[in-house]
C-alpha cells in the first residue's frame, strides 16, 4: 500500500528547512521525498498536505503510560484490569499530542508493548523497563508501615524490591526475562514515596556496579531515577547511561556527566505541574509530598541550566503518568528556557532522543525511515508554542498509518 503526501514543508532538526515537498510512503517506510512530482501506484492514497509543516514523530524518553498519578489508594481500590484500560486512554492522549514513541520508565509490561505492535490499540511505540529496581525502604518501596504492600504485581510483572549484590543481580535478570529493553533503578528518594527524601542516595556502589555489569551482558542501558547529588555521582561512577530528573546536580558533576557521556532526562514539567496543582485531598501523604516538592522546585531548573551550560546531553522526558497524559510537548518550552533554540529543543525530542534509544529507524523524516510524522499548520521554528497544544497537531502518522486526523479526511 502506498500513500502520497503532496505539498508539505519538512522540518528535520539536523537539516535545512525544505519547502514544497512530496512524500511517498510504502508500507510503514518513507520510500521517496522530492520537490518534484512523484509517480505513485494507481491505487495509492493521495493526501493534500495543504502547505502544512511536517516534523518527525516526537519521542518522550520518560513516561508511565499506564499510571494515573501513582496513588496508592487507587492501587488498592481498583481491579487490576482498570490499570490496563487506563492505558488505552493515556496512549491515545499521548499520540494526539504528537508523541509516536515513548520510553516507559515503569508501568508497561511486555504485553502492553506487544499489543501496540500488533495494532490492538492506538499507542506510541514502547521501550520498556517493566518495573524499577528499588531497595527496601527506598523510593517506590510501597510497603506501608501498616504492613500492607501497595505495589502492583501479577505474572510477568516482577516485584522491584531487592537488596545486596546477589538480589540486585537476580532482579536485573528477572526484569530482563520479563521483557525489559533497559534497566531502571531508583537511586535516590523521591517525592511520591513516604519516608524517603530526594536528596539522599539509595543503593550502594557494589549494588549499582552489579546491576550495570549484568545489564552489559545483554547490551542493556541502565537508567537512574536520581535527584541526589551523591547519587548522581555514584551512578556515573557505576556506568549508568542516564540520569532521570537530576535535581541537585552541580557544575562539577555536570562536567563529569559530559565527560562520561551520561545523558540527562530532566523532566522539568512534572515538578512544575505538581507544584501548581498539588495532590488530591484524599491523598494520605499529600502534605509530605508537597513539602518535598517545594524544596525541589526551588533548584531544579537552575541546576539543569548548569548541566546544559556544561555540555551535558539532554533529551526530552515528561514523567507523564505522575501528571496527566497528553501535555508532553509543553516540556519543549522548558528546553527553550534553558537556552536551546526551537530547532535544538525539537532535536532533543526527536533525533537526539532516537540516538539515545539506539534507534536509527525513527526520529527524522528521511527516505528509508519509519513514516512517523506529525503535521501542524504553522511553523514551530518561528513559534515553538504551536507544538504544545494537542489541538494544533492536526495529523499524526505512525508506521505510515494515520493515527490522528483533524483535517476531516481519512
Amino acid at each position: 500500500m502506498q500513500t502520497l503526501i503532496e505539498n508539505v514543508n519538512i522540518i528535520n532538526p539536523n537539516d535545512e528547512f525544505k519547502g514544497n515537498q512530496n512524500i511517498l510512503i510504502e508500507g510503514k517506510y518513507i520510500k521517496e521525498i522530492s520537490s518534484s512530482e512523484i509517480h505513485a501506484k494507481e491505487n495509492a492514497k493521495i493526501i493534500d498536505g495543504d502547505d502544512n509543516y511536517v516534523l518527525p514523530g516526537f519521542i518522550d524518553c520518560h513516561t508511565h503510560i499506564l499510571a494515573k498519578g501513582f496513588h496508592k489508594e487507587e492501587n488498592m481500590a481498583n481491579p487490576l484490569a482498570i490499570h490496563f484500560y487506563n492505558g488505552v486512554l493515556h496512549a491515545k492522549q499521548t499520540i494526539d499530542a504528537g508523541i509516536t514513541t515513548i520510553r516507559d520508565c515503569g508501568s508497561a509490561d511486555l504485553g502492553v508493548k506487544l499489543a501496540q505492535q500488533r495494532g490492538l490499540f492506538t499507542a506510541p511505540k514502547l521501550e520498556i523497563c517493566i518495573t524499577p529496581l528499588v531497595m527496601t525502604g527506598g523510593h517506590f518501596d510501597l510497603m506501608l508501615p501498616s504492613g500492607f504492600d501497595m505495589e502492583i504485581m501479577y505474572p510477568g510483572f516482577p516485584k522491584g524490591r531487592c537488596d545486596g549484590p546477589s538480589e540486585v543481580l537476580k532482579k536485573t535478570r528477572e526484569v530482563k526475562r520479563a521483557g525489559a529493553d533497559f534497566i531502571k533503578v531508583m537511586c535516590s528518594g523521591g517525592v511520591l514515596t513516604a519516608n524517603t527524601s530526594p536528596e539522599f542516595s539509595q543503593f550502594n556502589m557494589e549494588e549499582l556496579k552489579t546491576i550495570v555489569g549484568e545489564a552489559e551482558n545483554t547490551n542493556s542501558k541502565v537508567s537512574a531515577h536520581c535527584h541526589s547529588l551523591e547519587g548522581i555521582n555514584k551512578c556515573i561512577d557505576a556506568g549508568f547511561s542516564s540520569i532521570e530528573h537530576g535535581t541537585f546536580i552541580d557544575k562539577e558533576t555536570s562536567k563529569k556527566m559530559a565527560e562520561n557521556n551520561v545523558t540527562l532526562v530532566p523532566t522539568l514539567l512534572v515538578h512544575q505541574y505538581l507544584y501548581e496543582h498539588g495532590f488530591p485531598s484524599w491523598d494520605t501523604f499529600a502534605d509530605e509530598k508537597l513539602a518535598k516538592l517545594k524544596e525541589i522546585i526551588k533548584v531544579h531548573k537552575e541546576n539543569v541550566q548548569i548541566a546544559y551550560d556544561e555540555g551535558v546531553n539532554i533529551v526530552m522526558g515528561t514523567d507523564s503518568g505522575v501528571i496527566p497524559h497528553g501535555h508532553n510537548l509543553k516540556e519543549l518550552i522548558n528546553l527553550v528556557d534553558l537556552g536551546m533554540s526551537p530547532k535544538q529543543a525539537i532535536a532533543a525530542s526527536t533525533t537526539k532522543a532516537a540516538e539515545f534509544l539506539g534507534r536509527d529507524d525513527i526520529g527524522s523524516v528521511y527516505e528509508g525511515k519509519c513514516a512517523d510524522m506529525i503535521f501542524v499548520e504553522k511553523n514551530p521554528l518561528v513559534d515553538i508554542n504551536i507544538l504544545t497544544e494537542s489541538d494544533n497537531i492536526i495529523r499524526v502518522m505512525q508506521d505510515g498509518r494515520e493515527v490522528k486526523n483533524e483535517c476531516g479526511v481519512m
